[in-house]
């Protein structure tokens, strides 16, 4: 009979400890330490611990017995368990029968060697110590410094609890956490990826993660979760937000030369870059160059937010900037194009389509022809070539009124015919100001008319064929020979 009621108390108290992790303010305690001589063991009040199949709690005619209201005063006890919650996984059967086993059935310590503190009389009972479980585990080190195999072994995870977001707001944080490189930084991660069992086995994710923090707590930061094993093992909790984790630059993008460097350190290392920045970070400033954007990971659901990027001017955009860019501009004009494109510098430049000479420089009249020739601007993102130039040139006289071969409009070159071919495939843009496809098709269509291969000396059709299907549709339809 005294080993059982041993084995009952054992489990009693540890059930008694881990339900109490959270009790309203101002509720009822059983006091262990008064009742002490009436109860030598703990199986009166609390069988279920050793047998699962009877109660864990008193009944409340056991407690009548002396507090009928003459001998003892009554209690308001009515058998209903108190509503406390907890994380711990414990199963007090099972260690009531191993402490047995390990240190005898006579032991009379088998509940205060987990609900007292060291040294404690009996029945001086308190919620359960953690180091007296680490010690029983073997484990050596602080509680929040065991491994992540002890953590599985007491505790549930989160999303396994029902403890409300100000009891998870006010969860310890681990000495590990204030570790140089923790977070920000990929240490956080190593750890939660790294995590080995007592058999050396991997877990999906580190049960000391798992056990305080759930997916959506990653979500506060991580673009890339869908693609980190580590979070996807985690389970969703909205409560785990109630831990608030703040998104924050390393310390790299504190260098003043970050800015113009970070390009350059987004192609060596992608992977870095989208953990925090999606596609809308990096257009934020790279509107004109939105390709640069792609290696990221677009916004959406199950993602984080990731870091809101605000569009400022670089250092060098200051004072006398606006009558010095010219130059920049024309150096280097790679420079400019990264952030700005060509409709931002019309709005200034060429504010009135009409207006006198605002975006060529003076004379560009006369030189005009030799720059859309060599293409040094593309002439199309400005002009209808098909209607702007047509008019210009035919209100100018430079026109011509017959066909290809008349060289009324290509004077200036009598044998221009015959090697209209080369001009064409330079400069083509130059070509459609004046001519449409039904003029190249006089002599070059393969139906009609004088049967001219357009295609100059040394054409590979297979090649071409391989690589743009698209230009050979042009003009030989679906049916491609």
């Amino acid at each position: 009979m005294r080993r059982l009621g041993l084995l009952l108390a054992l489990g009693g108290l540890w059930t008694s400890a881990a339900l109490a992790q959270e009790t309203p303010a101002g509720s009822p305690h059983f006091d262990h330490w008064r009742h002490r001589k009436v109860f030598p063991t703990c199986l009166t009040c609390h069988p279920g611990a050793a047998d699962p199949s009877r109660p864990f709690w008193p009944k409340p005619e056991q407690c009548e017995n002396c507090h009928d209201g003459k001998v003892e005063e009554k209690v308001d006890w009515d058998g209903t368990p108190p509503s406390r919650v907890s994380n711990l996984r414990i199963k007090h059967d099972v260690h009531a029968e191993k402490f047995h086993k390990k240190y005898g059935a006579d032991s009379t310590q088998a509940c205060m060697s987990c609900h007292s503190s060291p040294g404690a009389s009996w029945m001086q009972v308190r919620r359960a110590v953690p180091a007296r479980c680490l010690d029983c585990h073997g484990i050596t080190v602080a509680h929040h410094e065991a491994p992540d195999s002890a953590c599985a072994t007491c505790h549930l995870k989160l999303p396994e609890t029902k403890f409300t977001e100000a009891r998870i707001a006010k969860f310890p944080k681990p000495p590990s956490h204030d570790a140089e490189g923790f977070y920000p930084g990929r240490h956080h991660g190593e750890l939660a990826e790294g995590a080995k069992g007592a058999e050396g086995k991997p877990y999906a994710v580190a049960p000391s993660c798992a056990t305080c923090h759930a997916r959506d707590f990653c979500l506060q930061c991580h673009v890339n979760a869908p693609e980190v094993k580590a979070i996807q093992a985690l389970d969703p909790d909205p409560r785990s937000l109630a831990i608030e984790a703040k998104l924050a630059a390393p310390a790299s993008h504190k260098d003043p030369r970050w800015q113009p460097r970070h390009g350059a350190e987004s192609r060596r290392d992608k992977a870095a870059c989208s953990t925090c920045h999606t596609q809308q970070s990096c257009l934020a400033c790279h509107r004109a160059t939105p390709a640069v954007a792609v290696a990221m990971y677009p916004a959406g659901p199950g993602r984080g937010v990731g870091a809101r990027i605000q569009r400022k001017p670089p250092s060098t955009h200051v004072g006398k900037w606006a009558d010095e860019h010219a130059r920049v501009a024309k150096s280097t004009p790679n420079s400019c194009s990264g952030c700005h494109a060509r409709s931002e510098c019309l709005e200034c430049h060429r504010p009135n389509a009409a207006s006198a000479d605002a975006y060529h420089p003076a004379g560009w009249l006369v030189r005009h022809p030799a720059a859309a020739y060599s293409r040094q601007t593309d002439c199309a993102e400005c002009h209808n070539t098909a209607q702007f130039c047509t008019d210009c040139h035919v209100s100018s006289g430079l026109r011509s009124v017959g066909n290809l071969l008349s060289g009324q409009y290509h004077d200036a070159q009598p044998s221009f015919r015959l090697g209209h071919g080369q001009a064409a495939r330079q400069s083509l843009e130059s070509c459609v100001s004046c001519h449409a496809e039904r003029d190249c098709l006089t002599c070059h269509s393969a139906q009609s008319g004088r049967h001219f291969n357009p295609h100059g000396p040394n054409f590979d059709a297979e090649r071409l064929k391989k690589k743009n299907p698209q230009m050979c549709s042009a003009c030989h339809g679906s049916n491609i020979p």
